[in-house]
This record gives structure tokens, sequence and C-alpha cells, in this order.
């Protein structure tokens, strides 16, 4: 073999011996790049709860109430849209699950002075929630607001011909079989009925359950709905954001307030009181003179904001039995009452339409700035009772 051959050999093997020490040291550091900046999927417990890594910095703020989460966090509810989901309040529903892992509530009389909740969910995961309840018009109006085709979850709904016809509406507003999950038309295992969760004997009206996870999965299995909608449009393209704002310093916070708010008088198992808390600058929900608790964690709900919205409340007089169906005064504007570290504002609510932002302002006309976390809106009848001391 010549000398030029041979030689033309070795350099041909050094070439490769190259090239591959080359790529190896471009994939190994693009491999190490992508470990350092993806997040690491979040694992699941065994009731498919999501896990997130509590150690991992908070940086990112939740779009519906400012709180900040990691990106491991953010990466995971990208992937989905909010949920709205009903939630009773009657007294033998309590302790209800979930409520504490809510972004933000808003609470009306649903009929007879029982009190309801709407509670919106999307950058937590409050794993079991319930129990799930009926559909009510006003608050088909306030899920309305996230997106043109939010996720709205319950148990059935008022369904009598006339202007509180929650069923209707949602049929004739296009979410029939699309975004919402009305149990009715779902079942098991997406819902399901639990007679022993609350611990103590209660009506079969009051044992209706379901998770965010198998909510979630449903509708991007079933419906096709995730972060996008069948047609590829985003649920926040149209959405309106609050603005948010640190809590205030320690020094600025006074030692106590507390608000108390009845939405019909007499009904003394729905009665609340906030109490403020300086250490945590939020409010501690008392009802029927007693601290309101999470099943799932038994810890007290608290919130960081309160809004109390003064709204016109009749009678829908729709023929339903005892003319209990209820409707507010929604649309338009009024009086609000916000509370935030440990003081109260004075200032208004505008909503110009059922899918347009309940907008806050302060009595300057500033819209107001809220502090991240939990935001409880309460509806109270013009003829409702605030006291503040």
């Amino acid at each position: 073999m010549g000398s030029r051959k041979i030689l033309s050999i070795v350099l041909v093997i050094i070439a490769y011996l190259v090239g591959t020490g080359l790529s190896y040291l471009f994939f190994s550091a693009s491999a190490s790049s992508k470990s350092v900046t993806s997040p690491v999927t979040a694992p699941k417990n065994a009731s498919g709860q999501t896990m997130f890594d509590p150690s991992l910095p908070k940086t990112q703020a939740c779009p519906l109430n400012g709180a900040k989460y990691s990106k491991q966090q953010e990466a995971w509810w990208e992937k989905h849209a909010p949920l709205g989901i009903m939630i009773e309040n009657h007294e033998d529903s309590r302790p209800q699950s979930g409520l504490s892992g809510a972004d933000i509530i808003y609470e009306a009389v649903a009929e007879g002075g029982i009190t309801r909740f709407l509670a919106m969910y999307y950058c937590q995961d409050a794993g079991i929630v319930g129990p799930v309840r009926s559909a009510r018009t006003y608050f088909v109006d306030f899920v309305s607001e996230y997106g043109s085709f939010p996720l709205y979850v319950h148990v059935g709904g008022a369904n009598q011909p006339g202007p509180a016809d929650a069923l209707g509406q949602i049929s004739q507003y296009g979410w029939d079989g699309y975004n919402d999950l009305n149990q009715f038309s779902i079942g098991f295992p997406v819902f399901w009925r639990d007679y022993t969760r609350l611990g103590h004997p209660t009506s079969t009206e009051h044992t209706m359950y379901s998770s965010l996870d198998k909510l979630w999965d449903y509708a991007a299995k079933e419906r096709k709905l995730t972060n996008v909608d069948e047609d590829g449009k985003s649920w926040d393209e149209d959405f309106t954001p609050y603005t948010f704002k640190e809590d205030a310093p320690s020094s600025q916070r006074p030692s106590s307030q507390t608000a108390d708010v009845q939405f019909w008088s007499g009904y003394n198992d729905y009665f609340v009181s906030w109490k403020y808390d300086p250490a945590s600058n939020s409010y501690k929900r008392f009802i029927g003179g007693s601290p309101q608790i999470d099943k799932d964690n038994n810890k007290q709900l608290t919130a960081k904001s309160v809004v109390v919205l003064s709204m016109v409340e009749m009678n829908a007089n729709d023929g339903y039995e005892n003319n209990l169906h209820l409707l507010y005064r929604n649309e338009g504007s009024g009086k609000a009452t916000i509370f935030m570290d440990g003081k109260r504002i004075t200032g208004t609510w505008e909503k110009d339409s059922r899918t347009s932002r309940t907008i806050i302002k302060d009595g300057s006309g500033t819209p107001i700035k809220f502090n991240r976390g939990l935001i409880w809106f309460q509806i109270l009848p013009t003829d409702g009772v605030l006291a503040v001391k």
C-alpha cells in the first residue's frame, strides 16, 4: 500500500473521530441546556391532583389574580382554559372541597337566602371540588368574562322559560354540548356522588363531586377544548385581565378590620364576616359565626381582596314554584366596596355586556390594582347590609 494512500486513510479516520467528538459535545450541551431551561413536568398524586415543586422560584403571575408561581406551574396552566364551577353553600353542604384552591370566587344568593359560589380555577390544581350544584343566569354572565367558550361546570340548572332560564341561555350561546360541562350530559366517572365525604348525613343534592384533573381531561379529549377552541382561538384572546400590586408594607397595615355581609335579613346561617389578619395581609372568612373550612386541607378560607358589589336583586316572576328564581342587574354600573390591606375603598363597578369584564374602580374613577391572590366577589342586594368596623 502506498504511503499516499495510507495518509489518506489516516486523515479520514481523524476527520471521523473529530466530527463524532464535536457532535457529541454539541448535542450534550444542547441536552444540558434544555434540562436547565425546560420546566420538569409536575407529577400527580393518587387522586390525580398535580403536585408542583414548592422549592422552585415563584416568578410567573397568574393571569386571573396575579399570584406568583413557578415556571413549572405556568407551563401546566398554559395547556388549558379556566374552569368555572358551581359550588353550593347550603349549610348541609359544608365543609366544601376545593374552594381554597380557586383563583377567583363569585358569591350570590341562589334562592331562599342561600348563597352559592362560582369558583374560577386556572393557575392551581385544587383536586376534588364540590358539592357541585346547578346553574344560574347571573353566574353564566360572570363566567362569560373568561373567553368566548369558557368551561362551565354545573349539575343541571334553572330551566323555567323566562329571564332566569340558565339552561336555555347556555343553549342559545352555543355552549350546549361544547364548553358547557353539565353533569346531566357527562356523568360518571367525571362526576360522582360521595355520601360520606362531608362526615355527616346529608341529602342527595349535596353529594355531587368532580376533580379539576377529570374535568380538564374530559374537555380536551371529548370537546377538543384546551387552551384553544376547535378553531384554534386562544381562550384569552378577548380576555381583559385585572392589574395587580404588591402587598402594603407591614408598617402600613392596621391591627384589625372586620367586614360583615348580610345578604338577606334573618338568614344567620349565611351571615359572612371577613376578619383582617395583618400578618398575612389577608381576610379570614367566617360564616354563621364559625370559620369556613376547606374539607380538602382543613384550612380556613381566606381572600387577599374582598369586593362587595351592590346590585339590584329581583324575582324572575317566571311561574316557578314560590317565585324562587332570582335575577341581578349585573350589567351597567353600581357601588363597589373593596377591602385590601386592612382598608376600605369605596368605588364603583361597571359591566357593559354579558361578555365584558366587570371593571372595579376607586372613588376617583381609577381602576383598582388588586393584591396578588384570591379575589372574592360578593353580590350584595341593594337592601343587604354591609357593616365595617
